[in-house]
């Protein structure tokens, strides 16, 4: 996993008066967008995160791949990224990893802190496969989008991610982000249907929301995301709630 941090970014958005928030947000989308877009040519992951500090999973990038970026970045844009680099059993481990790693070079608000590349681990040595998990909301269009205002609809997609991301970290040490519209997007240690179970029946308790997972595994972030993908489209046909690639049930592409 990779932590990927704007280097003095508070103190830059009101130097040397404060940005317009237009700008920033305007700013923040563009940088994302190069992150998705330089990981996902490695195969990898991205997500934004809190924006200022975007994570990826980016199993097979070297350092040089990493710095790579950082001089695209310094190159098309008015700010600079540090970055912590972090391996680990599970999401959670290597995220704690990469993060501890680059606190170790200083503060995110240190003007001195610029173009850091902190690593724990093997980088770019790991090896064996990961498990990405696709969920989103059951009839989504026709329980929320069709039927309640906007606002309300937003808010309990809000709702249902942070029940998941909170139950698959706290029981699994799994990550999850919201990627867009209804989609939650989650990378898993190995975990059997019943553990997927076991978070659809939190999220529907304490949120009253039903989810559907499909679940891929793969040497690479994006052959497992796809997959997961591919058991999600299962779901949709077969009415299951649970689904796990299988190459006898869908084309891998």
């Amino acid at each position: 996993m990779s932590l990927v941090q704007l280097d003095n970014y508070g103190p830059w958005t009101v130097t040397p008066s404060p940005r317009r928030e237009t700008d920033l947000q305007a700013l923040q989308a563009r940088l994302y967008a190069a992150l998705a877009d330089f990981v996902g040519n490695h195969d990898g992951y991205a997500f934004f995160d809190r924006f200022d500090n975007m994570i990826a999973v980016t199993d097979g990038m070297t350092v040089p791949d990493h710095e790579r970026f950082q001089e695209q970045i310094r190159n098309q844009f008015p700010v600079t990224v540090s970055i912590g680099i972090g391996v680990g059993r599970t999401p959670t481990e290597a995220l704690g990893a990469a993060s501890q790693a680059l606190q170790a070079e200083g503060s995110a608000q240190d003007a001195d802190r610029t173009e850091q590349l902190a690593t724990a681990g093997a980088v770019g040595d790991t090896r064996g496969s990961l498990t990405v998990a696709h969920f989103d909301v059951v009839d989504v269009t026709g329980e929320f989008t069709d039927q309640k205002a906007a606002g309300e609809t937003s808010l309990a997609i809000q709702r249902a991610t942070v029940s998941l991301a909170s139950y698959l970290r706290e029981e699994h040490e799994g990550i999850a982000r919201f990627v867009g519209g209804d989609n939650i997007i989650a990378l898993c240690p190995s975990l059997d249907e019943g553990a997927f179970e076991g978070a659809r029946e939190h999220v529907q308790a304490t949120t009253g929301i039903d989810l559907q997972v499909g679940v891929g595994e793969g040497e690479t972030p994006h052959k497992a995301g796809y997959r997961a993908k591919l058991a999600l489209e299962e779901c949709r046909e077969t009415g299951r709630r649970i689904e796990r690639f299988s190459p006898q049930a869908t084309i891998d592409r």
